[in-house]
Formats: structure tokens, sequence, C-alpha cells
């Protein structure tokens, strides 16, 4: 009986409301086809666009999530669901999650200021907040780069945004800068000459503008020459290391010493005292151990091995017991 009755109401509730289910499944068919179809013409106006590919990803999901929500909310209404109270407490839970994830937030804000602004792309060398490495990944919510030697680092783009970004990778060409340090009885000219020409040896050096070497400080222990040369980015390393090698094997050959610290040092004449405590180093003794004993933890024993060890002395209590009577 109680099946009949089940029966006849579902049969009644669909004899009632034949034409708003109809109109339900219509409008649900209809605006999931033409969702999927703004979505569509979306991706391809955005495509067609100059903007980064991280930033039309960020707008696609925005969107998608704006234009669900919408749907959801207008199927609800169609059915009879009060939207005014899920609105609220929709708003209730984003103010939640918001608070929650505050960082994560503004991570993510950063993270399209970096992109939208274009301060550096991938495979540029940076430094910042004292780290430095080259770039492998930028999102919304991170940056990645990989050091020298090799250490992968991640940075949140609020570190980035409110923190000094030095780009050492974004023009073609990097200025390389030296210093070296001569003895007060060097001849100057030399010492320019010396190093122009070590610059000007290497193909990776450009020539315009020229290598450059002047004297720039008169220092307490040596004479300070400056020098630079631009060259490619890439090559920025390689040419650094070849010129400081290439520069010291010449100066050793021309007879150019780089001189160490000046010191000025006093003789004491005085005698000198020490305070010495205790009569030397005392004899070992041993500290006492307390042997604490393991104790038995049935839930994670191997209760195998426990078997085969009391099979094993059994059979040697066995072995022993036989062994006597042989020899009796």
């Amino acid at each position: 009986m109680a099946w009949n009755k089940i029966w006849d109401s579902i049969v009644s509730f669909f004899a009632n409301n034949i034409w708003n289910i109809v109109l339900f499944v219509s409008v649900f068919i209809i605006g999931y086809v033409v969702l999927k179809l703004l979505l569509n013409i979306t991706r391809r106006v955005l495509g067609k666009t100059k903007m980064e590919k991280i930033t039309q990803s960020f707008l696609m999901t925005a969107i998608k999530l704006v234009l669900y929500l919408i749907f959801v909310l207008i199927l609800l209404s169609m059915i009879g669901v009060e939207i005014t109270g899920i609105l609220t407490t929709l708003s209730a839970l984003l103010l939640a999650v918001g608070m929650a994830l505050q960082n994560i937030i503004a991570n993510a804000a950063n993270g399209i200021v970096v992109v939208s602004t274009h301060m550096f792309k991938k495979g540029d060398y940076i430094i910042v907040n004292g780290v430095e490495g080259s770039i492998t990944e930028i999102n919304f919510l991170f940056t990645t780069i990989m050091t020298t030697d090799n250490k992968r680092i991640t940075i949140p783009n609020s570190t980035i945004v409110n923190d000094i970004v030095v780009n050492s990778g974004h023009n073609e060409k990097r200025r390389v800068d030296f210093t070296f340090s001569v003895a007060y009885e060097t001849d100057i000219e030399k010492v320019k000459s010396i190093v122009t020409d070590v610059m000007k040896s290497d193909g990776r050096v450009h020539l315009d503008p020229e290598p450059f070497c002047r004297l720039k400080v008169l220092g307490a222990s040596s004479i300070d020459f400056f020098a630079n040369c631009w060259c490619d980015t890439e090559d920025y390393w390689s040419v650094y290391y070849y010129i400081i090698e290439t520069v010291y094997n010449e100066f050793k050959r021309n007879n150019i010493s780089i001189p160490y610290n000046q010191l000025e040092i006093r003789e004491r004449k005085d005698d000198v005292k020490m305070p010495v405590i205790g009569e030397g180093i005392p004899d070992r003794i041993e500290k006492q151990r307390n042997i604490k004993k393991g104790h038995f933890d049935i839930e994670n024993a191997d209760l195998t091995k426990i078997f085969k060890r009391k099979n094993n002395s059994n059979n040697e209590l066995k072995q022993n017991k036989k062994t006597r009577k042989t020899k009796k």
C-alpha cells in the first residue's frame, strides 16, 4: 500500500508540473551549450591578444567560475530556491576564505602585477632578496629560480613586488667589471696596456664600446685599477673568468707584483704571565648509565621471526640432547 501511494504522488507531481520540468530541462541544456560557446569564444579572443599565456589562463579560470555560478543560481531560482539566502551565505564564505588565505591572495595579486608589467621573463638572471639565479618558472603565486650551484629556490611574488629586483639578463649585452691591485712601484701605463690587451684578445668581448682600464684608488697597500668591457649576456661568466686568469698570468710574466696587506708590527718586551687554573687534565670517570630493556610491541613486532627463533632454539636443545646421549 505504501509503495502505491508513493508511486501515485510521483505520477501526480509530474502530471501537474510537466511544463515546468520541460522548461527546466530546456534551460539546463540550452544554458550549458551557451555557456560552453561563450567560454570557447572568450578563449579564442584572448588567444589573439598579446597577453601572456599565464594571464589568459587566470582570466579564463575567473570567467568560468563566474559564468558557472550565474548558471547555477538561475537553475536554483527556477525550482523555487531563495537566491538571497544563498548569496548571503556565499558572501560570508568568500569573506572567511579570503581572511584565511590573505597571503595567498596577495601573492596571486602580485603575480598579476609581475606578469602584466613584464618585469622579467623565463631565462633571465635576477637578484632579489639576497638570492640570485636564472628564472625557470613564473606563475601567479611564486617565481622559481635555479642558482648557479643547481639549487631550486621558490620566491613568493609578494616578496618580488615589494623588494628591489636586479635583472642582469634582460638586455642582450652586459658590462663585466674588474678591480686589479698592484704594488706602488708598478708602471701605470704597462698595467693599463696589459689589461686592455687581455680583454681585446677574447673574441666574445665587444670592441664597441672599447674595453676600459684606468687607475682608480691609491690604497694603503696597493694602487687599484678599475677595468670593464662589454659582452653578450650569455657569455658573462666565461669572459669574467678568462680575463681574471689571463691578467694574473700576464702580471706574473711581466714581473708585476700583487702586494699583500701592509701591517705595522711592534715587539713586546715585558713578561706575559698567563693565569692557570687547576692541575692539568683529570682522569676519566666513566658515567654510570642505566641500560633500558626493550619492551615487546605486539602491534609492530614481526611474529614470524619470533616463532623462527623459538623453533631454532628448540631444535638446538634437541640437537644438544642427542649429542649428549650419543656421548654416553
